[in-house]
């Protein structure tokens, strides 16, 4: 094997790293795995079968071929980040999935048992985008009950 200093690879191959530098944040990493969804959107992939049904104790290893989950884990840039693998417990834990999340978006009783790759997508992007749904509704919330609140008192 033949060794090169950086400064010569440069010159004659593209050496750089097209992954973003630092940790992502939760909504980078949900944006992304949509992302990828979103290159094929009406690829079928499978769900994972009645994850309710399962015993706790094994559905943090549920996984199927040619699910959301192993879209996921093919991505390189996903795997340098922390994803351990195309098994539910992996994903919740990298993804900060919710049980209802996840059981939302990869449960057979949920979807079928194909979903399509831009219906996934199309969910994890609302769920990129819960926080800030959230704080408004909170907000719109707290406005329209402290209307008739404000008139009692006056």
């Amino acid at each position: 094997m033949e060794h090169k200093h950086v400064d010569h690879l440069r010159s004659v191959a593209d050496v750089g790293t097209s992954f973003p530098k630092g940790v992502m944040t939760r909504r980078e990493r949900l944006e992304r795995w949509a992302e990828l969804l979103e290159h094929e959107p009406d690829k079928k992939l499978f769900s994972l079968g009645e994850i309710e049904f399962r015993p706790v104790s094994e559905r943090g290893s549920l996984r199927a071929d040619n699910s959301p989950l192993s879209v996921a884990y093919a991505d390189p840039l996903l795997r340098t980040q922390g994803l351990e693998s195309d098994r539910l417990g992996d994903a919740q834990a990298f993804f900060s999935l919710s049980e209802a999340q996840a059981h939302r978006l990869l449960c057979s009783c949920m979807n079928g048992q194909v979903i399509r790759a831009g219906t996934a997508a199309r969910q994890l992007r609302s769920m990129a985008n819960g926080t800030r749904r959230a704080m408004v509704s909170l907000g719109m919330a707290s406005a329209v009950l402290a209307v008739p609140a404000v008139y009692m008192l006056f």
